[in-house]
């Protein structure tokens, strides 16, 4: 399975998670099946507020779910159209929010539980 997880640095495994999946500045994509990182520049992180791409800014790579802070009902309406599902994360690094993922241990963003607002988390 493959987790993108929105990262403050391009430091693969070890990046820590940043709060809100838009504006990231990289996004960290977790394969669970081979335990590597692939890391993405996010282009489009200086966008108006529900302005967001979200798979058009995973240039086009598959990705099974997004493990963010937060996410806007926007966002999260247009991944699942994508056939991708929404986590919220917990603080830490990739390695972490991998392990808890893989446990089970994350809620999932939805529309009705999702950001109204960038500082929601």
């Amino acid at each position: 399975m493959k987790l993108c997880i929105p990262t403050e640095t391009p430091d693969g495994k070890s990046a820590q998670v940043y709060g809100h999946f838009g504006s990231a500045p990289f996004f960290t994509i977790y394969d669970t099946e081979t335990d590597t990182a692939e890391v993405i520049k996010n282009d489009n992180a200086h966008h108006a507020h529900g302005m967001c791409q979200p798979i058009a800014a995973l240039n086009g790579k598959h990705v099974d779910a997004v493990v963010c802070g937060g996410m806007g009902a926007r966002a999260v309406q247009k991944m699942n159209e994508g056939g991708v599902k929404a986590y919220r994360a917990i603080q830490g690094t990739v390695a972490d929010v991998a392990g808890q993922f893989s446990k089970g241990g994350l809620e999932e963003i939805t529309v009705d539980n999702a950001c109204a607002q960038h500082d929601c988390h």
